[in-house]
């Protein structure tokens, strides 16, 4: 297993003279997640200023339009926010008219939030760009480099779930 800082932690990975390589190569992905990071960063904080979201709204939306409908408690787990933030978080984005919060059909003194569907559009134009420019360049790989390329994404999520769990 490799550390984060791209260093042999154990005896994973390939040996011998492909292992500079290889190294190499991982160290290229770990470069490019960061640089992937910052720009979605960066665009994620200027579709929120267009539409009037701060970072933590825009991200609390995101996981709602992903896992929800969610209790409020759930919400601030995945989001790793204190349960009072979270409150803010909400009021704010109900104010606003992106989320509702329902009554939990399973828990009567509990409640659901979830995203209003009616306002993706908004959203989503404002990702039009991004979305065409990932098409483009899906276009230039094979289908069977797209489902490798997808399971890769999949588990450094993961991993960062669970590196982000082991810091809570």
């Amino acid at each position: 297993m490799r550390s984060v800082s791209g260093e042999a932690a154990g005896p994973s990975g390939p040996a011998g003279p492909d292992g500079r390589s290889h190294r190499r190569a991982t160290a290229g992905v770990k470069q490019g997640l960061r640089e992937l990071d910052a720009q979605l960063t960066l665009l994620n904080r200027q579709v929120g200023a267009r539409v009037g979201l701060k970072d933590v709204d825009m991200d609390c939306l995101e996981l709602i339009n992903v896992h929800g409908p969610l209790s409020p408690g759930a919400l601030a787990r995945r989001a790793g926010l204190h349960a009072a933030t979270m409150t803010g978080v909400l009021d704010r984005l109900e104010r606003a008219g992106w989320i509702a919060r329902e009554q939990d059909p399973a828990d009567r003194r509990g409640s659901l939030v979830r995203a209003l569907r009616e306002r993706n559009a908004e959203l989503l134009k404002h990702f039009a760009g991004m979305a065409a420019s990932v098409d483009r360049i899906c276009d230039d790989y094979p289908d069977a480099e797209l489902e490798r390329f997808a399971e890769l994404l999949q588990r450094l999520a993961e991993a960062g779930r669970t590196a982000a769990e082991g810091l809570a």
